[in-house]
């Protein structure tokens, strides 16, 4: 909004003239979206005490978690706020695919909410139903899929990172790998968010990944010259991201041992759903498994130790996700946490060092 109220007025007024780069518009939304997660999580904090929106202890983690009884949870609504607001402010509103993220973040937030709630009102501590959940992510994210794929000149090729010539045309069955991606990142983050800050750690290197590549895909020079896909539009998912980075900075202020406040389903599935709708526009699918390697990491873990449990009788891992793993054996949990950042920064970098290795 102050874009197309500030950026026209550059005809009478020079200085102006610099809300047209995507740079400048890009730290704006960060720090606009740090502004708000520092000054709203507080207030949101003491009124989640107020209404009692707190977490309560869970069967399937370890025993210890009996101390973070009673911490407020559905952080996620935070963190949705200071990423939308920013970037309603800051990018043109005129761009097909900002929308189409913000559809993402608040539909499958809406998901998360829905599930918090019933975990808080209901009598077993339970939210929906995991098939009822499934469904409503499958459903959303086929819709999602489905816009962009209609977009006009919208390509359907995958990009396979360190092959330059490795370009395969999906055509349709593109819709249903984008659901895939959509679904399996929003539950892969949803089941990294077990210890504090853990999940919003890998949230935050893969969100600076994909703005970095944002902004080179939708450059037609800088795409020409890296022998990657030009996407029309994409670099203002750079503030978009922009906006994410500074939210979830704003959120790990609160989050970090001993955290103050949980993100809750709301901010997981959004969150994993909202980068993996990045991915997808910007034609780097396979590299959200690459930089976001620690959720594929805790979503394996998972299938590993269910499939072991039900055709061998046996568990692979004490508990999982795979964290749960490592506090069973004794590993403290800030450990853990800045062990887990330490990979995903370096699969970040990794990630990033595609764009020569090609």
């Amino acid at each position: 909004m102050l874009y197309h109220l500030l950026y026209p007025l550059h005809s009478t007024i020079f200085a102006f003239n610099v809300f047209r780069y995507i740079t400048f518009r890009t730290v704006l939304s960060i720090l606009t979206a740090l502004i708000i997660s520092f000054f709203l999580t507080p207030y949101m904090i003491r009124k989640f005490h107020e209404w009692k929106i707190k977490s309560d202890k869970r069967e399937d983690v370890p025993e210890r978690h009996g101390e973070k009884r009673g911490t407020p949870t559905m952080g996620g609504f935070v963190i949705l706020l200071s990423t939308i607001i920013p970037t309603l402010l800051w990018a043109d509103l005129r761009n097909y695919w900002i929308w189409i993220v913000v559809f993402t973040l608040v539909s499958f937030g809406g998901i998360g909410f829905i599930d918090d709630i019933k975990k808080l009102k209901g009598k077993n501590g339970k939210g929906i139903s995991g098939k009822t959940k499934m469904l409503l992510q499958i459903g959303f994210a086929a819709i999602i899929s489905i816009l962009i794929y209609s977009q006009q000149g919208f390509i359907t090729s995958l990009i396979v990172p360190f092959f330059k010539n490795i370009r395969p045309d999906l055509n349709g069955i593109y819709i249903i790998l984008s659901v895939i991606i959509l679904v399996g990142a929003s539950n892969g983050v949803n089941l990294t968010d077990g210890l504090d800050g853990l999940a919003i750690g890998p949230v935050l290197t893969v969100c600076s990944t994909f703005m970095l590549f944002a902004y080179l895909v939708g450059n037609t020079i800088f795409a020409q010259y890296l022998q990657i896909f030009y996407v029309k539009g994409a670099g203002e998912l750079t503030i978009l991201c922009g906006a994410m980075l500074g939210a979830g900075i704003g959120f790990l202020w609160y989050n970090a041992y001993p955290a103050e406040l949980f993100m809750g389903d709301t901010g997981s599935l959004s969150l994993g759903a909202g980068l993996a709708s990045i991915a997808i526009i910007i034609k780097q699918e396979i590299l959200l498994m690459i930089a976001g390697g620690i959720f594929v990491i805790e979503t394996l873990s998972v299938i590993i130790q269910v499939l072991s449990f039900k055709w061998r009788g046996k568990r692979v891992f004490k508990m999982a996700p795979i964290h749960h793993h490592f506090e069973l054996k004794g590993w403290n949990e800030g450990k853990i946490v800045v062990r887990f950042w330490i990979i995903s920064i370096i699969l970040a970098l990794f990630a990033i060092s595609t764009l020569k290795l090609r």
